[in-house]
């Protein structure tokens, strides 16, 4: 059916239409009210060498020189960060910070993008998280900068690294203020909304499918009776039958 069709039984039927629209509305007005309202905190954590760089000098008296941490940036800094990413994305990890499978609190590190293959593309940690409240979204943002810390210091040790020569953190951008995200709510209830639609069509077409199915038996059973009703009698000429008349009678 083309386009003009469907508009024409939409209003032709209306009566069936316009309940289900209403149903709909009533549906999403309930899924926004029980949906509920999450709120976001975010971090960005970056990676920086010693001032000194990242070796000791061959000659104590001959220290290294100097270098701003934010200039000097190599491919090692790119693969740890890497490494806490995968880390701290862990299902242990995870449990350890409060952010449990089907809790109302979780969270992610990444480099920036959800491309797996490309985590060191930068020594960047972009953390967010995500709770029922506000507080608990800034909290787990907080406890996972320190836990990566902490991560970057032990695995350093493990490697049995100098100290002098330990990689650090800068928070570039410290935990923010957890703001409301309502994109899921606005997400179904647009499903709400759109299942609310299609219903209100298809009941439509139903209806207009089942009244002209009714429409057609009922012709059917006209025309049936029609052709099944004996013909009438003729009427009598002046009291007499039609046999009884001169002209039968000769």
């Amino acid at each position: 059916m083309d386009f003009w069709g469907t508009v024409v039984v939409l209003f032709r039927r209306w009566y069936v239409v316009v309940p289900a629209f209403a149903l709909s509305l009533a549906a999403a007005a309930g899924v926004y009210s029980t949906v509920p309202t999450t709120y976001t905190s975010g971090a960005v954590l970056v990676l920086t060498t010693p001032t000194t760089g990242g070796s000791l000098p061959t000659n104590p008296r001959i220290p290294n020189g100097l270098t701003n941490p934010l200039l000097n940036f190599d491919r090692g800094l790119n693969v740890s960060a890497s490494i806490l990413i995968a880390v701290m994305g862990t299902p242990d990890m995870a449990a350890e910070l409060g952010a449990v499978e089907g809790g109302d609190t979780s969270y992610a590190v990444t480099n920036g993008g959800s491309n797996l293959e490309s985590l060191a593309t930068g020594p960047y940690l972009f953390i967010e998280g995500e709770s029922s409240s506000p507080q608990a979204a800034r909290d787990i943002v907080t406890r996972i900068i320190v836990r990566a810390k902490l991560e970057l210091v032990t695995r350093q040790k493990a490697v049995k690294a100098p100290p002098a020569t330990y990689i650090t953190t800068y928070e570039a951008v410290p935990p923010t203020v957890a703001l409301p995200q309502r994109g899921k709510k606005l997400r179904a209830v647009a499903t709400a909304v759109g299942i609310g639609v299609a219903a209100g069509i298809c009941a439509a077409f139903a209806a207009e499918s089942l009244l002209q199915a009714r429409k057609a038996r009922r012709g059917a059973v006209r025309r049936r009776g029609a052709e099944e009703t004996p013909p009438a009698p003729e009427p009598a000429l002046n009291g007499r039958s039609p046999a009884d008349s001169p002209a039968v009678r000769g």
